[in-house]
């Protein structure tokens, strides 16, 4: 029988004042994604017994990302944003 070794590593990261501030956007965004989608789906689920995917989560974001009033969202990267959502999805 094959042995298995664990090993665990620490980094540090030291941002510049750019990457930090960029960090901090990345970062709300992800945090507003995240909670925004949840309580769509909670509301969804709560009004209508209706379950909501993924897909459709997306397809709220990419709407999200072009509204004028959560434009901001297109400034940063999408893939963190995709992410919150997929962490919505239950564990199988």
């Amino acid at each position: 029988m094959a042995k298995t070794v664990k090993r665990a590593y620490k980094y540090r990261f030291y941002p510049s004042a750019e990457q930090e501030q960029e960090l901090a956007r990345t970062f709300g965004c992800v945090r507003y994604v995240y909670n925004r989608a949840l309580a769509e789906r909670s509301r969804a689920y709560t009004q209508e017994q209706k379950r909501i995917g993924y897909a459709e989560s997306a397809r709220w974001l990419a709407v999200w990302r072009h509204d004028p009033e959560t434009e901001w969202l297109s400034e940063t990267a999408s893939v963190p944003q995709q992410q919150a959502i997929r962490q919505l999805q239950p564990r199988s």
